[in-house]
């Protein structure tokens, strides 16, 4: 991972939330009183698409307002590096070596095949955002006039695909906890950008056969799935009879909902039932849902799920004492990758639990909701168990507080490891090596 071009990554990261800031700060961008620190904050959530808000997103800014808001979480979704590489390749055709290593840095490439991979993630955005802002607006059209519902239609398909989790309803979907399309769509939306660029790349182009599909797309495909399906019957089984949330529902929307709930609680931030009423022990598995996030290389944050099986495939071959190198589909795991998988988790859950803590003890607010909160922003999730009102929890928090919120965003959204060597700096080579020691453990 070369310091140079993480470092230019996140401060170009960092301008881009200053000037979204300012800009919607602007008079011409909401309506009544808008703290700088919150302007920050929602350009914060928008660009490393959480989902957060401090403020009303339809109530307290204008159109132009929320135009703004729609291009940082474009902007942040698909990378700006990407956007920069897009614009560099339509004025000229060939790539800098130092212009395909930075891209390769910002969304993870294995090679410097960039100009490629770039025009694949643009008409891959473009038209799974336009089929899902086309199904989108025809389910608004229920409740909403045609040209609101297009409107509606294009900003929630954007936040889905994205997962960002923002929405012009005051309280998100919870109106259309019984709209299958609406539901569904999104849903959808959600899954593909969850699972990363790779992966979608690599179904459409292998689409006529399955068995050519990588390590890495099969480890997504088949965790993702099983993520959801545990999410679901977990949610089922915890909120079944809550009043509050499932109780009142029918068979088929605690299914439906329940699936929602299973995928939002992952990766975006959308919701169509009250976060707020969910029993503490939903609270706490969704927290560990938001860890593990979605795939590398996609929209979603957390430690991603690639690293998180890693990691339990190792332990499971340390746990049978096996005599084999930990392996999946016939293919070893390298140790390197091991180690990495490793740090990432211990880093991200030091990180969580340590700006936890200061949270806890400067805003003296409740542990699990305190704990929730750090954990969605850190896992760019966005969900939120409320003020109380449509804000989420962090509304509560004094400017201390949200400027957490905001590193833990931005540190979600470059990655623990990148996040970490922008700041420190990265280690001097030595060109020796200590001998072994024994440690008994």
């Amino acid at each position: 991972m070369g310091y140079k071009y993480v470092r230019n990554i996140f401060f170009g990261y960092v301008i881009i939330i200053i000037f979204g800031g300012l800009f919607l700060s602007l008079p011409i961008c909401h309506k009544g009183e808008l703290p700088f620190i919150d302007a920050i904050f929602t350009s914060a959530s928008a660009t490393c698409v959480t989902g957060l808000i401090v403020t009303s997103t339809s109530d307290n800014f204008t159109l132009l307002g929320e135009i703004t808001i729609l291009l940082l979480i474009q902007c942040g979704g698909i990378g700006y590096m990407t956007l920069v590489i897009i614009f560099y390749i339509f004025i000229r055709n060939r790539l800098t070596i130092n212009e395909k290593r930075a891209m390769k840095e910002s969304l993870d490439l294995p090679d410097l095949h960039v100009s490629s991979f770039v025009r694949k993630i643009l008409l891959i955005v473009l038209v799974i955002e336009l089929i899902g802002a086309i199904f989108l607006s025809i389910g608004f059209y229920e409740k909403y006039p045609l040209t609101d519902s297009i409107w509606y239609g294009i900003f929630h398909s954007i936040s889905a695909f994205n997962n960002a989790g923002f929405s012009l309803f005051p309280n998100s979907l919870m109106d259309f906890q019984n709209n299958t399309l609406v539901l569904t769509i999104i849903s959808c939306l959600v899954i593909s950008g969850g699972l990363g660029y790779f992966v979608l790349i690599e179904i459409y182009e292998n689409r006529k056969i399955s068995k050519r599909f990588s390590i890495h797309t099969r480890i997504m495909i088949y965790g993702t799935i099983f993520l959801i399906i545990f999410g679901m019957i977990l949610f089922l089984s915890i909120e079944w009879n809550n009043k509050d949330t499932f109780g009142n529902m029918s068979f088929y929307q605690k299914l439906l909902n329940s699936f929602f709930l299973s995928i939002n609680f992952r990766t975006s931030g959308f919701n169509s039932i009250d976060i707020g009423a969910l029993k503490d022990s939903s609270l706490f598995f969704s927290s560990l849902f938001m860890m593990i996030g979605g795939g590398q290389g996609s929209t979603a944050g957390g430690m991603k799920i690639t690293t998180v099986a890693v990691l339990i495939i190792t332990v499971i071959y340390i746990l049978k004492e096996s005599n084999q190198q930990p392996n999946i589909f016939r293919r070893t795991i390298d140790q390197k990758l091991i180690n990495k998988a490793l740090a990432i988790i211990m880093c991200s859950s030091f990180f969580v639990l340590f700006t936890a803590l200061i949270l806890i003890e400067t805003q003296k607010l409740p542990l699990l909701k305190t704990l929730f909160e750090v954990v969605s922003a850190f896992g760019t999730v966005g969900v939120s168990t409320g003020n109380g009102g449509i804000l989420s929890f962090s509304q509560q928090f004094d400017t201390f507080g949200k400027a957490i919120i905001i590193i833990l965003m931005l540190a979600g959204r470059l990655g623990v490891f990148a996040f970490g060597l922008a700041l420190v700096g990265k280690a001097k080579t030595k060109h020796f090596k200590y001998p072994t020691g024994r440690i008994i453990i």
